[in-house]
């Protein structure tokens, strides 16, 4: 269930990066596509290596594709809120795919820090395929406010919840979606973010620039 929705939620903002570029239909679609699957295709083939992944031979991911398209289409009207719209909902697919990615690696036997490793690189790794297609420097890896290190807080949760606590891996993923949702947004509205290292300091404080917030 949650990775279906975050297959959902990721394709859609998939869609509204190919819509802002300009993009026809098969380019948003394909955009969509990537994104929303992009970041599980990297776990189960590079990093857990099966053979059998889901994402392909149930047909349910590429079917959630359709509809986040539909919507980012409906919605494409109000362009230059497209930052913003993309920002809050990676804000909910961040939770949920670092959730699954980290319950995944842990039943294929990966020991924890590995299996949060998988569990970030599930969550942020559409979004940076999502850059790379559109011609846009990955912002995962830029100043800005923070985005890895919110999947990262996310992957952290549903272990201590899931391992620690032994809950189940659904409640584990509601709470990890949840303080992932909450940490992010909080990043935005206070604008809590990353510096350059250059600059001689850690974190930074300067205002959002007019396109709105940046992410990290």
């Amino acid at each position: 269930m949650f990775d279906l929705g975050a297959t959902f939620l990721f394709g859609v903002t998939g869609a509204l990066a190919g819509i802002k570029r300009g993009w026809d239909i098969v380019g948003v679609i394909a955009l969509a596509l990537v994104t929303g699957l992009g970041g599980g295709l990297i776990r189960d083939g590079l990093f857990i290596q099966d053979r059998t992944t889901p994402l392909l031979t149930n047909p349910a991911y590429i079917m959630m594709i359709a509809p986040a398209v539909v919507i980012a289409v409906w919605f494409s009207s109000r362009v230059h809120h497209f930052r913003r719209v993309i920002a809050v909902v990676d804000a909910l697919g961040l939770g949920a795919y670092a959730a699954f990615g980290v319950q995944k690696s842990l039943l294929a036997g990966l020991p924890v820090p590995a299996a949060i490793f998988v569990g970030v690189v599930n969550a942020v790794g559409g979004g940076i395929l999502r850059d790379l297609l559109s011609r846009e420097e990955p912002l995962v890896f830029r100043p800005g406010q923070f985005y890895l290190l919110t999947a990262f807080a996310g992957a952290v949760t549903f272990v201590f919840c899931s391992v620690m606590l032994e809950q189940t891996a659904n409640v584990s993923a509601i709470a990890a979606v949840a303080l992932t949702f909450v940490f992010r947004l909080l990043t935005i509205v206070f604008n809590w973010r990353t510096a350059p290292v250059s600059s001689g300091t850690i974190f930074g404080g300067d205002p959002p620039g007019p396109d709105g917030p940046q992410k990290n």
